[in-house]
């Protein structure tokens, strides 16, 4: 029988170690608020009004919400926030987290911009992945059409080949610059679309070391599928595949739609269900020699995959296996992994404040919505101030 991996999300002193007493009052300020469903949703609101009026409330927003949950506002910023990460054994993802206009200057906009992010993380030795969101270097309408069988007109299959050589180019400088890059998951009725562009980059760039990761939302239903399928063709074509497995964050959208169009939901019956899937999925990753990123706030599905790699003779510092979090969130897993010797990513987003503020709204949101995520992240900030005054 395996040996337990020694380690705790409960060491506090590990988790907040890069905290100093103001910073942690800062944090229990910010989770205090969040705490509080009604005051979280108001001051959101508010913000997102006050930049609407051009009120000059971004030194307010710096200094809380965008300066907890996001690295900066510029990409060199950002690095700074990286390297601090960095000095604690966790590496980082410059994350451009700015929604575009949805034309085509701000898809080419939104593709150089990452791929700037791309040759700073090439520059060190702390940032081994880019990411990218495929809806920022394209029109989701002209992807929507194109899964559901629809015809495109000439100036959408021209659009589209621009999406495809976006998307090409970023996953070319991955391989190139010698790094790996992340295609994240979107909405299920484009989804398709997205999942064909990050195989056929696989199947161009995985050949000698796994660089393009797609992801998968296990509160879909079918993502357990979806993800197996996808490594059995791997396998028939001989490329590496490289999965993140992620619970999710468009469900609420998902069952809307499904109910409005009257199509099935796509959506899993219950949380259990999608827990069952993610984990299932995170062992079949380990299991097949998938490369992975286990993304997840959740302790236990943490937890149990350092348990899976010691049990397969993993090593903590295999390649293949990275653990990721955001920003701002679950320190006392990152921080606590990385001291373990694991490979942890923080996700870190950057943009303009007012321009990150959907961003920041959905963090609200979902610090509110998961089931006490909040809360967690607010017990565990006073019990480290207790700590604190203990010593």
């Amino acid at each position: 029988m395996a040996v337990k991996p020694k380690i705790s999300f409960e060491n506090l002193e590990v988790a907040f170690a890069s905290k100093t007493d103001a910073k942690l009052r800062k944090m229990y300020l910010i989770f205090a608020t969040l705490n509080n469903n009604l005051i979280s949703g108001l001051g959101v609101g508010l913000a997102n009004l006050a930049f609407k009026l051009k009120l000059p409330i971004k030194g307010i927003m710096k200094k809380t919400m965008f300066g907890h949950f996001c690295g900066g506002e510029t990409i060199d910023e950002t690095i700074l926030a990286c390297q601090k990460l960095a000095d604690y054994g966790v590496q980082a993802i410059l994350d451009l987290s700015v929604e575009g206009k949805g034309d085509e200057e701000s898809f080419e906009k939104t593709t150089e911009e990452i791929y700037q992010t791309m040759l700073k993380s090439a520059e060190t030795d702390y940032m081994p992945f880019g990411v990218f969101k495929t809806t920022g270097l394209g029109d989701f309408h002209i992807m929507e059409k194109i899964q559901a069988g629809q015809k495109l007109t000439q100036a959408e299959e021209q659009a589209f080949d621009r999406v495809k050589e976006r998307v090409d180019r970023l996953c070319k400088a991955a391989h190139d610059l010698g790094i790996r890059v992340m295609v994240d998951a979107e909405e299920s009725w484009f989804q398709d679309v997205i999942d064909d562009l990050a195989y056929e980059a696989m199947e161009k760039y995985n050949k000698e070391r796994c660089v393009v990761y797609n992801t998968y939302q296990m509160y879909r239903h079918d993502s357990l599928a979806r993800l197996m399928k996808a490594h059995q063709v791997a396998q028939e074509k001989g490329y590496l595949f490289g999965a993140k497995p992620v619970r999710g964050a468009y469900m609420e959208k998902e069952r809307e739609r499904a109910e409005e169009m009257g199509y099935p939901d796509p959506i899993q019956p219950n949380k259990a269900a999608t827990d069952r899937d993610y984990d299932a999925a995170i062992r079949f990753c380990v299991e097949k020699g998938i490369y992975l990123v286990c993304a997840s706030h959740n302790e236990k599905s943490n937890l149990e995959l350092t348990e899976l790699m010691e049990e397969f003779g993993l090593d903590p510092q295999d390649r293949r296996v990275f653990f990721s979090q955001l920003y701002g969130m679950s320190d006392n897993i990152s921080f606590n992994l990385a001291k373990a010797g694991y490979n942890v990513v923080k996700y870190v987003p950057y943009g303009p404040v007012e321009k990150v503020m959907p961003y920041l709204t959905r963090r609200a949101a979902e610090n509110t919505s998961i089931a006490g995520q909040s809360s967690r992240e607010f017990e565990l900030v006073k019990r480290e101030m207790k700590r604190r005054k203990g010593d």
